[in-house]
């Protein structure tokens, strides 16, 4: 790819935020990756798609060095328009300095490819699947005070995923509505690799791990889904109600409206 860096996600361990990577090696340390997302709002710079990779604006070739102010984020697009040539430096740099995201405070809307007559959702240890009868059906695995955390919505063929996350203030921390999946920018950390969602709010605090098993399929590692004072805990091995120590365990529900 001409003179321009790439990177996918690769972990490289040993070093901190300040500290440059050995020349010989492509691999951007974690904390730089996470200080470059963070500046950048958890998007391509340029359009805000949270689909990226990290760019080198100096060039790889150049630099041979991994410092968090000289990389950016960009989409596929408009990584392989900088390595054409087609999008100048001059305009990289510009959205670097003010990234799409943070002037709009939320990430680029994506849509996400689900479909089919049925679902599943798996929460930590437990399974909650539903099936198309011939009617449009909305059924919610998740919910508070009536209002749907986790939800699909089957209607012939067209499978809708709903996801909110609040944090304990009741801000929107994500919302997927529709398959439409749009994020705040003011987590600590957000990370959208391959099929794998995790949003931090804090260092070593997961607020949710989610993989998107498209296409009918959702599975929520970790969690925790706050609202209106309550508090839902989802781990591997289990699903806990906290404000009255409701556990649930390997359990399986089918066909279940919520």
């Amino acid at each position: 790819r001409g003179g321009h860096g790439k990177q996918r996600g690769v972990s490289c361990h040993g070093h901190n935020m300040a500290e440059l990577s050995s020349p010989t090696s492509r691999n951007i340390p974690l904390p730089i990756q996470r200080e470059v997302r963070r500046r950048c709002g958890f998007g391509c710079v340029v359009c805000g798609m949270p689909l990226y990779e990290y760019e080198h604006m100096l060039g790889w070739a150049n630099v041979q060095r991994h410092a968090a102010e000289e990389i950016t984020l960009l989409c596929d697009q408009h990584h392989r328009e900088r390595t054409a040539g087609l999008l100048p430096i001059e305009a990289v740099t510009e959205a670097n300095a003010n990234p799409f995201n943070l002037r709009a405070g939320v990430s680029k809307p994506y849509d996400l490819h689900f479909s089919g007559d049925k679902c599943e959702a798996v929460l930590g240890s437990n399974t909650f699947t539903f099936e198309y009868r011939g009617e449009p059906t909305f059924t919610v695995p998740v919910g508070v005070d009536g209002l749907p955390l986790l939800a699909f919505l089957l209607d012939d063929n067209h499978l809708l995923l709903h996801l909110r996350l609040f944090d304990e203030a009741n801000n929107p921390v994500l919302e997927i509505v529709n398959n439409q999946l749009v994020y705040s920018v003011a987590p600590w950390d957000i990370r959208l690799v391959g099929t794998n969602l995790v949003v931090r709010d804090a260092p070593r605090k997961i607020l949710i791990d989610i993989t998107f098993d498209v296409p009918n399929r959702i599975i929520i590692n970790r969690g925790r889904f706050l609202f209106n004072g309550v508090e839902i805990l989802l781990t591997p091995e289990y699903f806990l109600v906290v404000n009255n120590a409701t556990l649930m365990s390997q359990c399986h529900m089918e066909n279940c409206h919520g």
